[in-house]
């Protein structure tokens, strides 16, 4: 199975439970178990946060979704400055602000980031999908 959809949203914070309901229904409409679309819409709101908060001021962001038999694929760019996330620091112990990278990361199985001097950084997310299994013949009511 694969299916992809791709928003041009623009760089606000409202325009962040749009692509999160989207991709949700799109994954729970597959069978994609809870959890891991609990994961997944944690990383995406993560990494659509940091472009709302950090990037240079533009007018939209793309947010790029596909899953491809048992990976779902996540690209979200701007077209601010860019960053280097080896340059990010790590928030002090007990800060309420600056996790959104160790969010990320440690749902992801994948994560990267290009960095596009001028142009932009892309943040791409991966994560292996695990489906809700189908109740047996003898199951069903």
């Amino acid at each position: 199975m694969e299916a992809t959809i791709a928003l041009r949203l623009p760089r606000d914070a409202a325009s962040v439970p749009v692509i999160r309901q989207t991709l949700d229904g799109t994954l729970r409409s597959l069978g994609v178990m809870p959890t891991i679309r609990d994961d997944i819409e944690l990383m995406l709101s993560e990494a659509c946060a940091n472009v709302i908060k950090h990037a240079t001021p533009s007018d939209d962001y793309t947010v790029s979704a596909g899953v491809y038999n048992d990976r779902c694929v996540i690209r979200v760019i701007d077209t601010g400055a860019g960053f280097d996330p080896h340059q990010v620091r790590e928030p002090a112990p007990g800060s309420e602000h600056g996790r959104g990278l160790q969010i990320m990361r440690a749902l992801a199985d994948d994560i990267r980031f290009t960095h596009r001097r001028e142009r932009g950084t892309i943040v791409s997310l991966e994560k292996r999908l695990r489906f809700v299994e189908a109740p047996s013949p003898t199951e069903r009511p």
